[in-house]
């Protein structure tokens, strides 16, 4: 995308440090790399991974997929409104389809998206040809480029790869909240020898690891960049929150200035102050921890 598109970015995304005596005590320093600054509505890796799929797409209509409070439904809808591409995003849990929106959805539709709700059986095979195919009959969207659930797909994952060219020679650590693994899998990629990457998953399932690495298989070939997960901060799941989470998220925006996003980024936090009591990381490690997105009204319920 060039400059002259709605779609134009901030990059590469500001690198700031924060002073923080969590990790301070231990030796170690902090980075934030502000992702949630690159575009106003496409924020973090949402750009990321979806300006390579609409530029794939080549001014065809736009469908995908996810859950009620989905992130990257509403930046999907959002790119639709400022290119005039129309949208489609499949919802999981038909048993929403007779209730009000709530405020995410309620964004994605005042930004144009038609919404096209499926019950959750139907939902897990979406990735089925014959089950695919019936859902965009379904909801009429048959001639639609298809983005996958999260954005992620080989085209995303070469996307997230500048994430990690950005990064070289910053930190020893570079650490991501993962939904659906497609940052974490380009992330990697674009690390230097010697850098790492520190997944903090949001779900539960323990499947992701092989989801990554199919990702990278079909991205790249192989396996590639030095990676791994941590699946113990997901705080019961995805869009599942608790108060311990938000009375955390709570005080590092107090100690800091930042606006911690609940369902990604303030796991992802926890999780690198967790791992810095236990003694993880190395004394001298510098951490880079990426800020995917920033917090909505409906997040800090």
């Amino acid at each position: 995308m060039t400059s002259r598109t709605p779609l134009a970015p901030r990059l590469p995304s500001p690198l700031q440090e924060v002073g923080d005596e969590r990790f301070g005590r231990h030796g170690l320093r902090l980075l934030l790399k502000r992702d949630d600054l690159i575009h106003p509505d496409l924020i973090g890796n949402k750009w990321r991974k979806l300006v390579p799929n609409i530029e794939a797409a080549h001014g065809r209509p736009l469908v995908t997929f996810g859950g009620a409070y989905s992130n990257h439904l509403r930046a999907t809808a959002a790119a639709g409104r400022l290119l005039g591409l129309p949208t489609t995003g499949v919802v999981r849990g038909q048993e929403l389809a007779g209730r009000p929106l709530n405020p995410s959805l309620a964004r994605c539709a005042a930004d144009g998206m038609r919404l096209h709700f499926v019950d959750r059986s139907t939902y897990r095979h979406k990735t089925e040809p014959r089950t695919l195919a019936a859902i965009l009959r379904a909801a009429g969207a048959e001639e639609a480029y298809v983005v996958p659930e999260g954005g992620s797909n080989s085209a995303a994952v070469h996307g997230c790869r500048a994430l990690g060219e950005e990064l070289r020679g910053h930190a020893g650590v570079v650490a991501v909240a993962c939904g659906t693994g497609g940052t974490l899998a380009g992330l990697a990629a674009g690390l230097a020898a010697g850098q790492r990457a520190l997944g903090v998953p949001v779900l539960r399932g323990g499947f992701l690891e092989r989801d990554i690495q199919q990702l990278q298989e079909r991205a790249f070939g192989a396996r590639t960049g030095s990676w791994s997960l941590d699946e113990r901060f997901h705080f019961g799941g995805y869009a599942r929150t608790t108060p311990e989470l938000h009375a955390f998220a709570e005080d590092f925006e107090r100690r800091h200035g930042l606006p911690v996003e609940r369902l990604y980024v303030a796991k992802l936090l926890y999780g690198l102050v967790a791992l810095a009591d236990e003694g993880a990381f190395p004394r001298g490690t510098t951490i880079a921890a990426v800020v995917t997105g920033r917090p909505f009204a409906e997040d800090r319920a």
